[in-house]
Protein backbone atom coordinates (compact mmCIF):
# COMPACT_ATOMS: atom_id res chain seq x y z
CA UNK A 1 0.00 0.00 0.00
CA UNK A 2 1.38 3.98 -0.67
CA UNK A 3 1.76 5.92 1.39
CA UNK A 4 -1.08 8.26 -0.58
CA UNK A 5 -3.12 4.90 -0.29
CA UNK A 6 -3.05 5.23 3.62
CA UNK A 7 -4.10 8.86 3.28
CA UNK A 8 -7.22 7.92 1.38
CA UNK A 9 -7.87 5.56 4.07
CA UNK A 10 -7.23 7.23 7.05
CA UNK A 11 -9.49 9.91 5.34
CA UNK A 12 -12.51 7.72 5.43
CA UNK A 13 -16.00 8.80 4.51
CA UNK A 14 -14.98 12.45 5.54
CA UNK A 15 -15.34 14.57 2.09
CA UNK A 16 -12.44 16.11 0.43
CA UNK A 17 -13.95 18.92 -0.26
CA UNK A 18 -11.11 21.78 -1.55
CA UNK A 19 -7.58 20.21 -1.19
CA UNK A 20 -4.39 22.41 -1.10
CA UNK A 21 -1.15 20.71 -2.05
CA UNK A 22 1.21 22.78 -0.25
CA UNK A 23 4.46 21.24 -1.33
CA UNK A 24 3.44 19.92 -4.81
CA UNK A 25 5.38 17.40 -7.25
CA UNK A 26 4.61 14.72 -9.91
CA UNK A 27 3.76 12.15 -7.51
CA UNK A 28 1.12 14.40 -5.18
CA UNK A 29 -0.25 15.87 -8.22
CA UNK A 30 -0.90 11.95 -9.78
CA UNK A 31 -2.89 11.11 -6.67
CA UNK A 32 -5.08 14.51 -6.24
CA UNK A 33 -6.19 14.14 -9.62
CA UNK A 34 -7.70 10.49 -8.46
CA UNK A 35 -9.56 11.97 -6.00
CA UNK A 36 -12.98 13.62 -5.72
CA UNK A 37 -12.37 17.28 -4.88
CA UNK A 38 -14.66 20.23 -5.51
CA UNK A 39 -11.26 21.90 -6.64
CA UNK A 40 -7.75 21.79 -5.91
CA UNK A 41 -4.32 24.05 -5.43
CA UNK A 42 -1.35 22.65 -5.87
CA UNK A 43 1.96 24.87 -4.55
CA UNK A 44 5.75 24.75 -5.31
CA UNK A 45 8.19 27.10 -5.34
CA UNK A 46 10.25 25.96 -8.34
CA UNK A 47 8.87 26.79 -12.05
CA UNK A 48 10.39 23.83 -13.18
CA UNK A 49 8.91 21.53 -10.96
CA UNK A 50 5.47 23.32 -11.89
CA UNK A 51 6.37 22.34 -15.17
CA UNK A 52 6.48 18.81 -14.15
CA UNK A 53 3.50 18.91 -12.59
CA UNK A 54 1.76 20.21 -15.94
CA UNK A 55 2.89 17.78 -17.31
CA UNK A 56 1.14 15.00 -15.01
CA UNK A 57 -1.61 16.96 -14.97
CA UNK A 58 -2.12 16.83 -18.98
CA UNK A 59 -4.67 19.10 -19.60
CA UNK A 60 -6.93 17.68 -16.93
CA UNK A 61 -7.88 20.73 -14.53
CA UNK A 62 -10.87 22.40 -14.36
CA UNK A 63 -11.18 26.16 -14.38
CA UNK A 64 -11.20 26.11 -10.31
CA UNK A 65 -8.04 24.11 -10.09
CA UNK A 66 -4.97 25.73 -10.26
CA UNK A 67 -0.58 24.93 -10.17
CA UNK A 68 0.45 28.19 -8.29
CA UNK A 69 4.36 28.75 -8.21
CA UNK A 70 5.29 30.83 -4.77
CA UNK A 71 7.26 30.72 -2.05
CA UNK A 72 5.80 30.27 1.92
CA UNK A 73 7.67 32.99 2.84
CA UNK A 74 5.32 35.00 1.32
CA UNK A 75 2.65 36.61 3.72
CA UNK A 76 0.42 37.29 0.79
CA UNK A 77 0.63 33.61 -0.66
CA UNK A 78 -3.10 32.51 -0.58
CA UNK A 79 -3.75 35.05 1.83
CA UNK A 80 -7.36 34.70 2.81
CA UNK A 81 -8.11 31.40 1.37
CA UNK A 82 -8.81 28.01 3.47
CA UNK A 83 -9.29 24.79 2.69
CA UNK A 84 -10.93 21.44 4.12
CA UNK A 85 -7.87 19.00 3.46
CA UNK A 86 -4.08 20.28 3.41
CA UNK A 87 -1.48 18.31 2.24
CA UNK A 88 2.23 18.61 3.26
CA UNK A 89 3.80 15.93 1.42
CA UNK A 90 7.53 15.80 2.39
CA UNK A 91 7.67 19.46 2.28
CA UNK A 92 9.21 20.04 5.61
CA UNK A 93 12.62 17.97 4.71
CA UNK A 94 12.36 20.22 1.03
CA UNK A 95 11.37 23.23 2.22
CA UNK A 96 15.16 23.78 3.69
CA UNK A 97 16.10 24.46 -0.28
CA UNK A 98 13.64 27.54 -0.81
CA UNK A 99 13.39 28.79 3.11
CA UNK A 100 16.53 28.02 5.05
CA UNK A 101 15.87 27.45 8.82
CA UNK A 102 12.25 28.51 8.84
CA UNK A 103 10.59 24.50 9.34
CA UNK A 104 9.70 25.79 12.70
CA UNK A 105 6.99 28.53 10.81
CA UNK A 106 6.08 26.06 8.57
CA UNK A 107 2.51 24.37 10.64
CA UNK A 108 1.84 28.50 11.71
CA UNK A 109 1.51 29.36 8.31
CA UNK A 110 -0.19 26.60 7.33
CA UNK A 111 -2.81 27.11 10.24
CA UNK A 112 -5.00 29.37 8.89
CA UNK A 113 -4.94 27.51 5.58
CA UNK A 114 -6.35 24.61 7.17
CA UNK A 115 -10.37 24.20 7.51
CA UNK A 116 -10.47 20.32 8.70
CA UNK A 117 -7.81 18.34 8.48
CA UNK A 118 -3.52 18.13 7.62
CA UNK A 119 -2.19 15.83 6.34
CA UNK A 120 1.95 15.57 7.07
CA UNK A 121 4.23 13.07 5.43
CA UNK A 122 8.12 12.90 6.26
CA UNK A 123 10.92 10.13 6.93
CA UNK A 124 12.73 9.78 9.55
CA UNK A 125 16.30 11.49 9.32
CA UNK A 126 19.06 8.80 8.31
CA UNK A 127 22.09 10.75 7.13
CA UNK A 128 23.53 11.42 10.79
CA UNK A 129 23.45 7.97 12.11
CA UNK A 130 25.21 4.57 11.63
CA UNK A 131 22.75 1.88 11.00
CA UNK A 132 24.28 -1.77 11.95
CA UNK A 133 22.84 -3.52 9.01
CA UNK A 134 24.00 -3.43 5.92
CA UNK A 135 21.31 -2.29 3.56
CA UNK A 136 20.78 0.66 6.32
CA UNK A 137 24.37 1.43 5.99
CA UNK A 138 24.27 1.36 2.05
CA UNK A 139 21.05 3.88 2.44
CA UNK A 140 23.12 5.65 4.61
CA UNK A 141 26.22 5.77 2.25
CA UNK A 142 23.69 6.98 -0.60
CA UNK A 143 22.17 9.65 1.57
CA UNK A 144 25.80 11.29 2.60
CA UNK A 145 27.16 11.01 -0.84
CA UNK A 146 24.33 12.47 -2.24
CA UNK A 147 24.32 15.63 0.23
CA UNK A 148 28.08 16.23 -0.06
CA UNK A 149 28.15 16.46 -4.00
CA UNK A 150 25.29 19.44 -3.46
CA UNK A 151 26.96 20.94 -1.05
CA UNK A 152 30.11 20.67 -2.86
CA UNK A 153 27.98 21.78 -6.53
CA UNK A 154 26.58 24.72 -4.17
CA UNK A 155 23.43 23.82 -3.44
CA UNK A 156 21.22 23.03 -0.66
CA UNK A 157 19.95 19.31 0.35
CA UNK A 158 17.13 18.67 2.11
CA UNK A 159 16.73 18.71 5.91
CA UNK A 160 14.40 15.78 7.45
CA UNK A 161 12.92 16.27 10.96
CA UNK A 162 12.29 13.30 13.27
CA UNK A 163 8.27 12.51 14.16
CA UNK A 164 8.59 13.54 17.85
CA UNK A 165 10.10 17.19 17.11
CA UNK A 166 6.40 17.36 13.97
CA UNK A 167 4.39 16.25 16.61
CA UNK A 168 5.41 18.96 19.17
CA UNK A 169 5.80 21.53 16.40
CA UNK A 170 2.05 20.99 15.55
CA UNK A 171 0.51 20.81 18.77
CA UNK A 172 2.74 24.50 19.35
CA UNK A 173 0.92 25.88 16.07
CA UNK A 174 -2.63 24.93 17.59
CA UNK A 175 -3.08 21.86 15.70
CA UNK A 176 -4.83 18.27 17.41
CA UNK A 177 -3.25 14.97 16.45
CA UNK A 178 -5.81 12.53 15.48
CA UNK A 179 -3.46 9.87 14.03
CA UNK A 180 -0.20 8.73 13.68
CA UNK A 181 1.47 5.94 11.55
CA UNK A 182 5.11 4.73 11.07
CA UNK A 183 5.46 2.71 7.32
CA UNK A 184 8.87 1.13 7.32
CA UNK A 185 10.87 1.44 4.38
CA UNK A 186 12.21 -0.67 1.48
CA UNK A 187 14.59 0.86 -1.02
CA UNK A 188 14.60 -0.13 -4.59
CA UNK A 189 16.66 0.41 -7.85
CA UNK A 190 14.38 3.52 -8.69
CA UNK A 191 15.68 4.86 -5.04
CA UNK A 192 19.80 3.97 -5.62
CA UNK A 193 19.75 5.07 -9.53
CA UNK A 194 17.46 8.42 -8.92
CA UNK A 195 20.13 9.85 -5.80
CA UNK A 196 23.19 8.66 -7.03
CA UNK A 197 22.03 10.12 -10.66
CA UNK A 198 21.31 13.71 -8.55
CA UNK A 199 24.90 13.09 -7.18
CA UNK A 200 26.42 12.47 -10.54
CA UNK A 201 24.33 15.52 -11.65
CA UNK A 202 25.87 17.52 -8.94
CA UNK A 203 28.97 16.26 -9.33
CA UNK A 204 28.76 17.81 -12.60
CA UNK A 205 28.85 21.62 -11.75
CA UNK A 206 31.90 21.23 -9.40
CA UNK A 207 34.21 23.55 -10.74
CA UNK A 208 37.55 21.30 -9.17
CA UNK A 209 37.54 19.04 -12.05
CA UNK A 210 39.87 16.15 -10.55
CA UNK A 211 37.66 16.06 -7.53
CA UNK A 212 34.37 15.63 -9.73
CA UNK A 213 35.92 12.86 -11.33
CA UNK A 214 37.36 11.28 -8.17
CA UNK A 215 33.30 11.50 -7.19
CA UNK A 216 32.35 10.40 -10.68
CA UNK A 217 34.33 7.12 -10.29
CA UNK A 218 32.99 6.84 -6.56
CA UNK A 219 29.35 6.99 -7.69
CA UNK A 220 29.69 4.46 -10.12
CA UNK A 221 31.38 2.17 -7.86
CA UNK A 222 28.32 2.75 -5.23
CA UNK A 223 25.61 2.34 -7.57
CA UNK A 224 27.41 -1.45 -8.62
CA UNK A 225 27.73 -2.04 -4.68
CA UNK A 226 23.97 -0.82 -3.93
CA UNK A 227 22.15 -2.53 -6.83
CA UNK A 228 24.10 -5.84 -5.76
CA UNK A 229 23.16 -5.75 -2.08
CA UNK A 230 19.30 -4.25 -3.24
CA UNK A 231 19.27 -7.37 -5.45
CA UNK A 232 20.52 -9.90 -2.79
CA UNK A 233 18.13 -8.30 0.01
CA UNK A 234 15.73 -8.14 -2.14
CA UNK A 235 15.01 -4.71 -1.26
CA UNK A 236 17.32 -1.75 1.43
CA UNK A 237 14.93 -2.12 4.02
CA UNK A 238 15.98 1.01 6.09
CA UNK A 239 14.07 3.59 8.43
CA UNK A 240 10.59 4.73 8.37
CA UNK A 241 7.94 7.17 7.13
CA UNK A 242 5.96 8.76 8.80
CA UNK A 243 1.87 10.30 8.42
CA UNK A 244 0.18 12.83 11.04
CA UNK A 245 -3.14 13.66 10.29
CA UNK A 246 -3.81 16.92 12.22
CA UNK A 247 -6.94 18.84 12.96
CA UNK A 248 -7.20 22.45 13.83
CA UNK A 249 -7.75 22.98 17.85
Amino acid sequence: MSLYDRITELQGAIPWGSVLDAGSGPASMRWLLSLPADRWTAITASARMAANVQVVIGGRERAQDRVVVGNWLDPELLEGERYDTVLADYLLGAIDGFAPYWQDQLFPRLRPLVGTRLYVVGVEPYIPYIPESAAGRMVCDIGRLRDACLLLAGDRPYREYPLEWVLRQLTLSGFRIVNVQRVPIRYGERFINSQLDLCSEAAGKIANRELAVSLHSHIAQLRNRALMLMEREQGLRHGHDYIVVAQPC
